[in-house]
């Protein structure tokens, strides 16, 4: 029953996939590589902003290593 329902569901995805293709048209890879960029530099700016918090967190115990 779990592969069937899973199943339906890819199918849906699929269909949708293809009226967006259908409908799009030559628009289809612009709007791709849209989405496709916009993940990718949200998620570089959350990835930049998760190592500047470590190094804020690490930043005291380095100033107190030095001054010893």
């Amino acid at each position: 029953m779990k592969r069937t329902i899973i199943f339906l569901l890819l199918l849906a995805l699929a269909m949708v996939a293809i009226f967006l293709a259908i409908v799009l048209g030559e628009l289809g890879p612009w709007y791709f590589a849209w989405l496709l960029g916009t993940a990718t530099i949200v998620l570089c700016a959350a990835a930049g902003g998760a190592m500047l918090d470590v190094q804020d967190e690490h930043a005291p115990q380095s100033v107190a290593d030095d001054a010893r």
